[in-house]
């Protein structure tokens, strides 16, 4: 999860799979309502247009991106409530009163008032929660028992968008919080990760650095001269260095043995690093391994230069062999030749 763009949307999880699956679960408790208000409904045809709003609004839901929620999806979902009631009450008399299950529209469009609050549309959620309230009281003025019937009736309905509106004043600042602590959690163990691996590459450096100078070290402090093979293998240990500091990212075990031979063949080898392979793949990286070490096998007096370029150029690696003759051999970012 990316942190730095994370919402209370991502908390909740209202774009995962069981987010999806409540809505279908939601669209069958839809069906099912309008099935059962269907054999006391004049005409049925509108309990339909209900379903299809009420489930419209709830695949939005879960299925728009954005916090807060963006505005026409809230503006379709705060008329949806109001549609689908509308839409019932059109087709369920007023006398005898209707059964509560006849009334679902309200119940079902206030779970997606409700969540609307928590997305972050508080004032949209408490429009459509009183356009539902006007719609109950026109039908009960119209169908004679009044206003405060209809509001009698449906009132109720208020209460989980207040509640909606606590919570989300609530989660929403402390999504906030949990996130923006998460992400300094998570840049403060990519800091100690990073430099654990700067300590451990150190101890191995340091490691290697007294495995080869070490016996040299303690050669010279006796005082006794050293003898040719002795000053070859300071020679080499000093190039090694070199090399490890001006192009760490050729510092493998064959690409050091060949240079090492190389050398002790009187070749000089001068290797550079300008980073161009930071990024490179495992496998790109072994090829360029496997042209390098073929380039100082082959010269036997002379000089071999090997740079990885900047990361911007054309070629990834370039190397500059005199040998009995004079030979410049690029290498791709694919880790192949691109040119003698």
């Amino acid at each position: 999860m990316n942190t730095a763009n994370s919402t209370v949307s991502d908390l909740l999880r209202m774009h995962s799979r069981p987010a999806r699956a409540f809505a279908v679960l939601y669209a069958v408790t839809c069906v099912v309502l309008a099935l059962n208000t269907a054999p006391h409904a004049e005409v049925r045809w509108p309990l339909a247009i209900a379903v299809i709003v009420c489930v419209a609004a709830a695949y939005a839901l879960v299925a728009v991106e954005g916090d807060p929620l963006p505005v026409r999806p809230a503006l379709a979902m705060t008329f949806s409530g109001a549609i689908a009631s509308a839409s019932v009450l059109w087709v369920v008399p007023a006398d005898p009163a209707p059964h509560p299950i006849e009334l679902w529209p309200f119940g079902m469009s206030t779970t997606i008032l409700v969540f609307m609050c928590v997305r972050g549309r508080t004032a949209y959620a408490w429009c459509g929660m009183l356009l539902m309230l006007v719609v109950a009281a026109l039908w009960s003025h119209l169908t004679g028992p009044g206003m405060g019937y209809g509001l009698g009736l449906t009132i109720t309905s208020a209460g989980p968008v207040l509640m909606g509106t606590v919570c989300a004043y609530t989660i929403r600042p402390l999504a906030r919080s949990i996130y923006l602590l998460r992400a300094r959690s998570m840049q403060r163990i990519a800091a100690e990760s990073a430099a654990a691996a700067a300590l451990e590459e150190r101890d191995v450096r340091l490691g290697s650095l007294d495995a080869s100078a070490r016996p040299l070290l303690e050669r010279i402090v006796s005082g006794e001269p050293l003898d040719e093979n002795e000053r070859i293998e300071c020679g080499l240990v000093e190039a090694r260095l070199r090399d490890g500091l001006r192009a760490p990212v050729l510092q493998v075990p064959e690409v050091d043995r060949a240079a090492a031979t190389a050398r002790r063949r009187g070749v000089e080898i001068i290797m550079l690093d300008d980073h161009a392979m930071d990024s490179a793949a495992p496998e790109v990286r072994r090829a360029v391994y496997r042209e390098v070490v073929d380039a100082l096998d082959s010269v036997r007096e002379g000089s071999v230069t090997v740079r990885v370029l900047p990361p911007a150029r054309a070629a990834m690696v370039t190397m500059l062999v005199k040998g009995e003759d004079v030979r410049r051999i690029e290498i791709g970012h694919d880790g192949r030749r691109t040119g003698n």
